[in-house]
C-alpha cells in the first residue's frame, strides 16, 4: 500500500461506522478513514475532494438513498466507474449478492461482528489488486475461512 491510502466508508448505523474506525485505526497510521452516514453524504464527498478515495465500502441497507442507488450512480458515471465499490453488508441472501454483481460492485464482504475478523477481512479486502481483479461468481463473495 501507498504512504496515504483513502478509505471511504459510508453506513447509516453509528455503531457499524464506529466500529469500522477502531479496527482501521488498529491497522496503521498509512490509512485515511473517510465515513458517510447516508448515500447523498457520500456523493456529496465524492464530487467535492479532496480527499478521493482508493477503495469505498458500502453498505447496502440504507433509508432515502441506498447502497444500490449509490452503486448505479457511480458506475454509470465515466469517473468512478473503475473505483473498488465493497459492499459490506449484513446481507448474505444470494439475491442480494447477485445483484450487487450485476451492478458493478468490485467485491461483497459480509460484515463480521468480531473485531479479530473484521481486521482480517479489511487487510484481506486492501490487498486485493484492484487493477487485475475481475469479480466472478466464484471469487466476488469473501469467504471467512
Amino acid at each position: 500500500m501507498k504512504n496515504e491510502f483513502t478509505i471511504f466508508y459510508t453506513d447509516d448505523d453509528p455503531e457499524d461506522l464506529e466500529f469500522f474506525m477502531e479496527v482501521t485505526s488498529a491497522l496503521g497510521e498509512h490509512l485515511n478513514i473517510v465515513t458517510q452516514n447516508n448515500g447523498k453524504k457520500l456523493l456529496h464527498d465524492l464530487k467535492n475532494p479532496p480527499p478521493n478515495p482508493h477503495i469505498l465500502f458500502l453498505d447496502l441497507n440504507m433509508p432515502g438513498f441506498t447502497g444500490f442507488d449509490v452503486l448505479e450512480q457511480l458506475r454509470s458515471s465515466e469517473e468512478y466507474k473503475n473505483l473498488p465499490i465493497v459492499i459490506f453488508s449484513t446481507s448474505n441472501d444470494e439475491r442480494t449478492i447477485a445483484k450487487s454483481r450485476e451492478m458493478g460492485a468490485s467485491y461483497y464482504v459480509p460484515k463480521p461482528s468480531d473485531f479479530s475478523l473484521l481486521k482480517k477481512t479489511i487487510l484481506h479486502t486492501l490487498n486485493i489488486n484492484w487493477n487485475t481483479f475481475k469479480p466472478s461468481k466464484e471469487n466476488f463473495v469473501y469467504l471467512n475461512n
